[in-house]
């Protein structure tokens, strides 16, 4: 399994970036995909999630509104385009692969997780 981000960067507050993932050395189209962040000094966060047929399943409350996710499974790639930028945005971000979804009968809740991830790509939101 490989997973390879692209389209980091720094950007000024209120701009926007696209990251890109490609994935090989397994059948993408089976899986639910899905970005996590980290910020320094802070642990991993789930951006959001996007199932294998290419319906959102989540997004972190933070990004609500001004991120995207989508997947081109001809492609074998994810993106995860970031529009009106924070600061508080600044983190790695990494491509990884659903393992598992853990929730009750009532969705209540959802856990992610995953068990591949790329190495990440820095993005740096500052003026």
């Amino acid at each position: 399994v490989q997973l390879v981000e692209t389209g980091g960067g720094m950007a000024p507050p209120g701009e926007s970036l696209r990251l890109s993932c490609a994935a090989s050395g397994f059948p993408f189209i089976s899986y639910d995909m899905g970005w996590v962040r980290q910020a320094p000094g802070k642990g991993p966060e789930w951006v959001s999630v996007i199932n294998a047929g290419g319906a959102v399943i989540y997004y972190g409350d933070s990004v609500k509104g001004r991120f995207t996710i989508s997947r081109d499974n001809a492609k074998n790639t994810l993106y995860l385009q970031m529009n009106s930028l924070k600061p508080e945005d600044t983190a790695l971000y990494y491509c990884a692969r659903v393992s598992e979804i853990i929730t009750d009968e009532q969705e209540t809740y959802r856990e992610y997780h995953y068990d591949y991830r790329g190495q990440g790509t820095q993005v740096t939101v500052s003026s």
